[in-house]
């Protein structure tokens, strides 16, 4: 480690302003920051010292991450070996001569065989996530002269979460690239988006290319070969009004199709406690949209319908069912694009919980509306605190007055 210390030492001074490789610092003080904490320290005029900069920040929201990484990697090689026994076809050839490999020494219930078999599919997703994403963030950081900051490290690990695992690559590579571009960076980059970029990747490929995001996890050769493998939220809004086959416990445990990240409720609140400990996460906005969603579901399952099952779905299954958990704790406590004042971070997850419900159950065509509720109230956001703040100004402003009175 001396010596890679003493190599950037050495390649440091060509990288500077005005040197041979000045307009490429960027990319240097980029491996520098990564691999070794900054020498230099802020100095002049008051500032806050705090251990939790920005990388370490970010780092946190990595490793409470891992859980649904490891969670999408064995639910991805579990329900193909299911899908198999089961009578399916796998839809690639790559993808049964792989699986006639792993079956030979393992079974369903083998973990080490349902993890790899997952990885498999999980992990090149997630790199060329980062390699397309990483790219055009280096791209825009040497253009604009500035740092490339931490912002894309969390990004990268949401999208492949987000995504089925028979995504083709090509989608993923068009999708990433959009994200960042017109989600971020035509914003000025990491700090300044009001949109989530992972959240704007899933909602370009949801509308550009339905088929392959529209939550299958393995496809059948033909139809009679079985179930089609759609999610429970698609199977229960078109029509079925029942969830056959699907307990609670394994909603909740993630043993079902779905993106590869997202189905694991367990999974997702281990996430969560790192985030609550850390308070990198906002409880108020965790909060608010379990209040939205449970008195929303409430509501309309009151009301009821016999044409729209949706609306006869109790409201604890919304808690297990799609992205929920995981755009609660990941999605919607995102500090740039969400809510920034106490009381707005409660508004801001309530109407997020509204909304999901709202989509979910009043137009079935897009059965997972947790998605389109955070993009919907990430515009909304700014609004929310300048209503909160104006409505403390006035507060303090009546009290003065009484005070001084």
């Amino acid at each position: 480690m001396r010596a890679l210390r003493n190599l950037l030492d050495r390649m440091g001074p060509a990288f500077r302003p005005g040197q041979r490789f000045g307009r490429l610092y960027a990319l240097y003080e980029a491996a520098d920051t990564f691999l070794y904490t900054p020498s230099y320290t802020t100095s002049g005029g008051p500032h806050i010292r705090d251990a939790m900069d920005q990388k370490r920040m970010m780092m946190m929201v990595v490793v409470a991450l891992v859980p649904c990484m490891l969670m999408a990697m064995f639910n991805t090689g579990y329900q193909a070996f299911l899908w198999v026994e089961q009578g399916g076809q796998l839809l690639n050839t790559w993808q049964a001569d792989l699986y006639r490999a792993l079956a030979l020494p393992v079974r369903t219930g083998s973990w080490l065989g349902c993890t790899v078999y997952g990885a498999l599919h999980f992990l090149p997703i997630l790199v060329l996530t980062f390699v397309v994403g990483g790219s055009i963030e280096s791209l825009f950081a040497v253009i604009r002269g500035h740092e490339i900051n931490e912002g894309f490290l969390v990004t990268g690990m949401l999208i492949p979460l987000i995504l089925p695992a028979t995504i083709p690559l090509w989608q993923v590579a068009l999708g990433t690239a959009f994200g960042v571009v017109i989600g971020k960076e035509i914003f000025g980059g990491t700090g300044m988006n009001f949109l989530n970029p992972a959240l704007v990747t899933r909602a370009f490929l949801f509308f550009a290319y339905p088929a392959q995001i529209s939550g299958n996890v393995w496809v059948a050769a033909t139809p009679a070969d079985g179930r089609s493998g759609a999610t429970w939220l698609s199977s229960y809004a078109e029509g079925a009004g029942h969830l056959p086959g699907l307990t609670f416990t394994d909603a909740f445990v993630g043993l079902i199709p779905g993106s590869m990240g997202e189905t694991s409720v367990v999974a997702v609140l281990c996430g969560a406690a790192v985030l609550l400990v850390t308070r990198i996460g906002a409880w108020q906005t965790m909060l608010g949209v379990l209040v939205g969603t449970a008195l929303t579901a409430i509501g309309l399952t009151a009301i009821g319908s016999t044409t729209n099952p949706m609306l006869n779905l109790p409201w604890y299954w919304h808690f297990v069912l799609g992205g929920w958990a995981f755009g609660t704790v990941f999605m919607a406590t995102d500090p740039v694009s969400s809510a920034f004042t106490g009381t707005g971070k409660l508004v801001y997850g309530f109407l997020i919980g509204f909304l999901c419900v709202l989509i979910r159950c009043v137009n079935p065509a897009y059965p997972e509306g947790m998605m389109l509720a955070i993009l919907f109230m990430n515009m909304f956001a700014p609004l929310i605190d300048h209503a909160v703040v104006r409505a403390n100004v006035k507060r303090r402003a009546a009290r003065y007055v009484r005070s001084a009175t």
